[in-house]
């Protein structure tokens, strides 16, 4: 609430800091009321900082950040011949410009100085509303980011978790498996991507699938012959980036909720990659009707971060169907 209402009053003292700025390098006084020119520019500031406020919370939202930059040209380039030419256009001349100026005729600068000066202060408003909403939108993602991450360190590397891997590790130490040595190295290599690599903005795509294999490997150490998962990779990650946690709410999800530890069940995950395209689908039973909240929240922060990172270049489908919970995703990563 305190950022709010800072944000609201570095608004309003920079948009009066604007408005102040005619009658700050006024040569001989600012008189809007009695002289039309000063009147027309005055209108001019107020429009360049309506523009500033409609590309902040307008067209850069809905048509810069979606890839759509003829669309966001044409509307740029139709505000300033607004300001400019239609309401921002020479006005009739001032008292005392009329004929004989006069002993002491008022000031009028020409039209070339009047249209670079509003070209220049269009171009600030421009640069400045986009810089403070892409800050905005790294904040926010940053933030997502951030929250993603806690509620990962605490839904996957959570006593319960590391309790049933280890109990499971335990079991096959105790009848001499061969698995037991690859069970350990694979959650190691897990605890060490969530703990040092997944706090990058960008990892490599084939890191994120090895972590997800490791998840998925040490899942069904718990499992037995009445649950099957059926887990697959195609295609070449090499070269490609994603960002991290990104894709394993979807399949924990999976595993939460589609195993019944007293019946048949199944799980589906495959990951196609196709040129700089990945698609994911996770199908799995439907076991637990019941859902926690920090499983709800950690799908809503993938929207969230998908929303933010991949605006256009991705497609999410998710159907909660009678007996099984689908999600489809494609992802273009580049």
């Amino acid at each position: 609430m305190k950022n709010r209402l800072l944000t609201i009053a570095a608004h309003v003292l920079g948009g009066l800091a604007f408005l102040a700025l005619p009658y700050i390098f006024a040569p001989e006084g600012f008189s809007p009321f009695n002289n039309p020119h000063e009147r027309t520019k005055l209108s001019s500031y107020l429009l360049i900082l309506a523009y500033f406020y409609l590309n902040y919370l307008l067209l850069i939202p809905r048509l810069f950040f979606t890839r759509q930059y003829v669309w966001f040209g044409v509307c740029s380039l139709v505000c300033f011949w607004v300001i400019a030419f239609v309401i921002g256009g020479q006005g009739p001349p001032p008292p005392g410009m009329h004929g004989d100026p006069g002993p002491h005729p008022m000031p009028h600068p020409p039209m070339d100085i009047d249209l670079s000066q509003k070209f220049f202060l269009f171009l600030l408003a421009l640069f400045l509303s986009l810089s403070l909403r892409i800050a905005d939108r790294w904040r926010a993602a940053e933030k997502a980011r951030l929250s993603t991450e806690l509620s990962y360190l605490k839904a996957q590397i959570n006593p319960h978790f590391l309790f049933n891997t280890l109990n499971s590790i335990y079991s096959l130490a105790l009848e001499k498996s061969d698995a037991t040595a690859d069970a350990i190295v694979r959650l190691s290599s897990f605890m060490r991507y969530v703990i040092r690599e997944a706090h990058d903005d960008r990892v490599a795509l084939s890191k994120e699938l090895d972590y997800i294999s490791h998840y998925v490997a040490l899942q069904q150490l718990r499992l037995d012959d009445t649950a099957t998962v059926d887990f697959q990779v195609s295609g070449d990650p090499a070269g490609l980036e994603i960002a991290p946690l990104l894709l394993i709410s979807f399949i924990e999800n999976a595993f939460k909720y589609g195993v019944n530890p007293d019946g048949k069940s199944g799980i589906r995950i495959r990951v196609d990659i196709l040129g700089d395209t990945l698609h994911l689908l996770v199908e799995n039973s439907k076991v637990r009707v019941f859902q926690d909240e920090q499983t709800g929240i950690g799908l809503e922060n993938t929207r969230a971060r998908l929303r933010l990172l991949y605006p256009r270049r991705h497609e999410l489908t998710i159907r909660d169907e009678g007996t099984t919970f689908t999600v489809n995703l494609t992802l273009r990563l580049s």
